[in-house]
């Protein structure tokens, strides 16, 4: 499948904030709502609801290009970049059931037809729903960083995840990867280094915030204004 990644926005960094996500100032945090990966994935099938099954393939089945984002949490960035790239589609995959309904519902009430979001288990889908090349970007955006060694396996980023995002992206797509944790943007770099031909980290300059919402997550917006650092990196495949 051949894809003109020109106007993609894995090659826009830059991105206008939505007003209407300004009252979502919540942090992804597991709750009783919002359970951790581990208890998630013991409840549930990789789809929350089973019909979503169709519902991603035929979305993602398409010549448009299609962008997808792991760990879409109350959705700043999907929002955001699916307003501003009207034909480009994308994909929001979020563990907690909750927030991928909200926003699922928040978009087709303000009138964005070229997002989805599916509640599910994103390792598992892009493994087993997502054909090869058929991918212009992939975004992972702060995710959770497991700090205790002994699970640190159940990152996202594992050696399989990787794998499998340079099998789906096109050729000269793009994957955005960014973290508050040195560790694991260190650790993740070197695994794809190590396991991966894509070509990179390229550096991704920090844009100034023109006003409070201006970030490109919720995540990054707590992290820059708490005055730490936020490790960005992006990553194309030849």
């Amino acid at each position: 499948m051949q894809h003109d990644l020109n106007n993609s926005v894995a090659k826009n960094e830059q991105l206008e904030p939505s007003n209407d996500l300004e009252s979502l100032v919540v942090d992804n945090e597991p709750n009783a709502e919002n359970p951790p990966l581990d208890s998630a994935a013991k409840m549930r099938d990789r789809f929350f609801d089973p019909n979503d099954l169709n519902r991603f393939r035929n979305w993602i089945s398409t010549e448009t290009l299609v962008e997808l984002e792991i760990g879409s949490g109350k959705g700043l960035f999907l929002t955001n970049a699916a307003k501003q790239n009207p034909n480009t589609r994308f994909v929001g995959l979020e563990l907690a059931g909750k927030y991928a309904i909200d926003c699922q519902n928040r978009i087709d009430r303000i009138g964005i037809p070229n997002a989805k979001f599916f509640a599910g288990d994103a390792v598992s889908i892009i493994d087993q729903d997502v054909p090869d090349n058929s991918l212009a970007a992939i975004h992972v955006y702060f995710p959770d960083p497991w700090w205790k060694s002994r699970h640190k396996k159940r990152r996202v980023l594992s050696e399989q995840t990787v794998r499998n995002i340079e099998r789906t992206l096109v050729s000269a797509g793009a994957l955005h990867f960014w973290t508050d944790v040195l560790d694991y943007y260190e650790g993740t770099l070197e695994l794809i280094d190590q396991t991966t031909q894509l070509q990179g980290p390229y550096f991704v300059s920090e844009p100034s915030a023109s006003h409070d919402m201006d970030y490109r997550t919720h995540f990054e917006r707590r992290t820059r204004q708490n005055g730490l650092p936020v490790y960005r990196s992006r990553f194309t495949k030849s």
